[in-house]
């Protein structure tokens, strides 16, 4: 499960989504970028599913921060015009104001493994003894 990254014109906005991305219930690391640079700079580092950003960022528009992403990566932009139609099939606008509901559900859709908690990994043997034996130690430092 990758990353989702938000990017407005207004940090602020950016910091308010990614609140409402945690209230959500979503399980995914969610970071907040300044610009369209910034976000590609990312998505060549760490493994990203999702961008949520306005039409218009500082350095570039939605539709040309689209094209320098991998095709695998999902787009919300969010957008005053009602109208809007994405030219592409990754891209869904999310028409502001907007309720938390309309953005989960748009997030449900484009990423239901988002909502799993993540399974913990099972420890191996030897870390089961080094713990054992850690707790061993503990216990008789104790009495």
């Amino acid at each position: 499960m990758g990353s989702i990254l938000i990017s407005m014109p207004k940090s602020e906005d950016a910091v308010r989504i990614a609140g409402l991305i945690q209230q959500c219930g979503v399980y995914s690391q969610t970071v907040v970028c300044m610009n369209g640079n910034d976000v590609l700079r990312r998505s060549s580092n760490q493994d990203i599913s999702l961008v949520i950003c306005a039409r218009r960022l500082k350095d570039m528009g939605y539709e040309e921060l689209s094209t320098y992403l991998p095709a695998s990566v999902n787009m919300i932009v969010v957008t005053k015009d009602s109208e809007m139609l994405p030219f592409s099939s990754n891209i869904v606008p999310l028409v502001v104001p907007f309720r938390a509901e309309n953005l989960t559900a748009i997030l449900r859709n484009l990423m239901p493994e988002a909502f799993t908690k993540p399974k913990r990994r099972e420890r191996s043997e030897e870390e089961r003894m080094l713990v054992d034996k850690a707790k061993r130690l503990l216990m008789e430092k104790k009495s």
